[in-house]
């Protein structure tokens, strides 16, 4: 009886044992008997090309090679000999490459990627056995070298977009890799009759971007002439078709070769890299009245027969808001007040609209929301939230002062303006496309919605044609097309939000054809420094070019006929001897000062209207003499108060209220900046809020 009840016993154990093996612990055996008698080889997917719309490509791959080492198929003593020679031909330490080869843990060890093919014959020719070979590999390639580098991005050494389009892009770009696996005796070796498994890879899908090389050619070469002649920072571009919302061209400069990005400079390549069309916000000045130009007309506050006198300044609510001109424009009626580009008429017609009104243009115009644009990195922008915003604060909002847009949204929203009143979602992304030509995606070209009348729309395309014609844009005239615009001089402010005394970003944004607008081009000059700062000279003559150049490259003819005239070399000539060649051609100078010329715009041998002007350039800094006088406060004790009591404290010394968040509440126990300090009007003083108010 006993000897039952240990046979049952130990078939008991068996039977739970065998259940261990075979099924608990079944699958991962398997797994591991699997590693022992195959190897599995990655057959890594080709990432998709990037293309401009008209098919060019703008990143594709290169055909390269990796070394790949098999350790468990190294004979012991073969693997320092292999080392020393793999380590000596791809340049790699000896005592790294040593220890991989005796990584026997590991199948298959990828020991170096992107060599060419000489290195690779190099390798083979050392004919170190069956545990290291060679494979196929590939390396991202941008033909265009720094053409739309902030757009594109780049990729890592194995192939991971890490910046732009390739890294927000990436899932679709980059595929899906398949994979080979081979039968292999008990050391390793391929069996010659073994079978084996190929899993095709999916390769990644063809973008195709809205960009056009060629438009973007004449934009970035616009952008480094305007940092050129006006010593700036740095500037932005970016060109739309206004009538579907299509980014064709966008560049920021200073830029970097995307097939050498500065990797061992991390923070320049952040900065380089970065693109401030979208990530970046900035207050646009005058730029932005066409915005408002074109809500007062549309909510019926301001026509054409509407009047405004401006004598250099505009009182609301006890303040003196200055106009750009101090000594004023006197009585104009509309056209005139967008031609002088006049604060006082545009704080006048902001007032008038009314908070609600106005906002709810602003916002149909997509400002304070992201476009969208499929574009990584975009922000939404900064407009005051509609209960905290005074008539202070709306007058200026009315001139382009007291709200931040990015560029993007700015160009978004004048392309509504002019296009007949339809906003359009910019888009980079023009279709997907796999490799059987399959389109998965098309981006889409409808309006979004209606944010203006056709016919207001075609009172503010004449109006800012007006202002190219015969006002502040006159340098954005193109002979023989009819051209609309308008010019921005913006502050820029520090670290503390205090006016950043001599540094602006002088702004145009024009149209063309004024009567039917095709495209839209906005360029930015950040931190000029000329003797004349203003976005009529800094910026307008760069849009004029990239326009000009777009219009001729699209084949739209000339509307009118207009004299022009073959513009002379006078780099290099006194002030005087300039002046007096130009006016032998029927040109006039616009001078930035009086020294010697070192660079002219337009440049020499190009056409120009007859009696439109050529800037004239010195090299030397300057400084803007126009800015609004800056006046002081002291700064108020706001301890114990609630966020209200001291919004309204602050608001009414022009102090902007910052918190931690959104939302303060309790009361205020401390702050950025003590009692009685003086600050510019202005200054954002940071204060902070808890429950417990301990001002007993």
């Amino acid at each position: 009886m006993h000897t039952l009840y240990a046979y049952g016993l130990l078939l008991l154990m068996l039977t739970g044992f065998l259940f261990v093996i075979q099924v608990i612990m079944g699958p991962k055996l398997q797994r591991s008997a699997l590693s022992q008698w195959t190897r599995t080889t990655v057959i890594p997917a080709a990432r998709g090309d990037i293309l401009d719309c008209t098919g060019k490509v703008l990143a594709t791959n290169g055909n390269v090679y990796k070394v790949i080492i098999w350790p468990k198929q190294m004979a012991e003593n073969d693997r320092e000999r292999a080392a020393a020679e793999l380590s000596r031909v791809l340049g790699l330490d000896y005592e790294t490459v040593l220890k991989r080869c005796s990584s026997t843990q590991y199948q298959e060890i990828v020991l170096k990627r992107q060599i060419d093919s000489a290195t690779r014959d190099a390798v083979n020719a050392l004919k170190l056995g069956s545990g290291v070979g060679t494979a196929a590999d590939s390396k991202r390639y941008y033909p265009m070298g720094s053409l739309l580098s902030q757009v594109i991005g780049f990729t890592n050494v194995d192939n991971q977009g890490q910046a732009g389009l390739e890294l927000s892009y990436d899932k679709y770009l980059a595929g899906t890799d398949g994979k080979q696996v081979a039968e292999t005796d008990s050391s390793g070796n391929l069996l010659a009759y073994g079978v084996s498994e190929y899993i095709e890879p999916v390769d990644g899908l063809q973008m195709y971007l809205s960009c056009n090389s060629v438009i973007e050619s004449y934009l970035e070469n616009a952008l480094s002439q305007a940092i050129a002649v006006n010593n700036a920072k740095s500037a932005q571009g970016i060109v739309m078709d206004c009538k579907t919302g299509a980014i064709l061209a966008m560049a920021t400069k200073p830029d970097y070769d995307l097939n050498s990005p500065p990797r061992n400079d991390l923070e320049l390549l952040a900065e380089l890299s970065r693109n401030r069309i979208v990530t970046d916000v900035y207050e646009p000045g005058s730029t932005f009245k066409i915005l408002t130009l074109s809500a007062a007309i549309d909510s019926g506050a301001a026509d054409l027969g509407s009047s405004f006198y401006c004598g250099g300044s505009y009182l609301v609510n006890g303040e003196k808001i200055h106009c750009w001109r101090h000594a004023g424009h006197g009585m104009q009626d509309l056209t005139e007040a967008a031609e002088n580009s006049c604060n006082c008429a545009f704080m006048r017609m902001a007032l008038k609209m009314g908070k609600q009104t106005f906002y709810d243009y602003l916002y149909a115009f997509g400002l304070g929301q992201s476009t969208e644009s499929g574009l990584p990195g975009e922000v939404r922008g900064l407009v005051t939230h509609e209960k905290y915003v005074t008539e202070n604060d709306l007058a200026r909002i009315g001139f382009g002062q007291s709200i931040a847009v990015t560029p993007l949204q700015l160009c978004s929203a004048v392309c509504a303006a002019v296009n007949g009143g339809e906003l359009h979602q910019p888009y980079v992304i023009q279709r997907l496309v796999d490799r059987e030509g399959n389109t998965v995606y098309e981006a889409n070209t409808a309006p979004l919605r209606r944010v203006i009348s056709a016919e207001t729309s075609a009172k503010v395309r004449a109006i800012l044609q007006s202002v190219v014609d015969n006002g502040t844009g006159k340098n954005c005239r193109i002979a023989g097309y009819n051209v609309g615009g308008k010019t921005g001089t913006a502050q820029k402010y520090d670290e503390y939000g205090r006016v950043d005394a001599g540094k602006y970003i002088c702004s145009f944004i024009g149209f063309a054809p004024a009567d039917d607008p095709r495209f839209v081009c906005l360029i930015l000059v950040d931190e000029p420094q000329v003797d004349q700062i203003f976005g009529s000279t800094v910026a307008a003559p760069f849009v004029k070019n990239v326009l000009e150049d777009v219009l001729h490259y699209s084949g739209i003819l000339p509307s009118h006929a207009e004299e022009t005239v073959t513009v002379p070399d006078v780099v290099g000539l006194t002030a005087e001897e300039a002046e007096a060649k130009l006016a032998e051609a029927g040109l006039t100078a616009m001078f930035q000062s009086r020294d010697e010329i070192t660079a002219q715009v337009p440049a020499a041998g190009e056409t120009a209207a007859k009696g439109s002007e050529v800037l004239l350039y010195t090299g030397k800094d300057g400084e803007y003499d126009d800015e609004e006088p800056k006046r002081y406060v002291k700064v108020p004790d706001l301890k114990g108060k609630t966020p209200l009591q001291a919004y309204d404290i602050l608001t009414a010394l022009g102090i902007e209220l910052v918190t931690e968040t959104d939302d303060p509440a309790g009361f205020a126990y401390m702050q950025s900046v003590s009692g009685g300090t003086v600050v510019e009007v202005g200054y954002k003083l940071k204060v902070y809020f808890r429950f417990e108010n301990n001002d007993d």
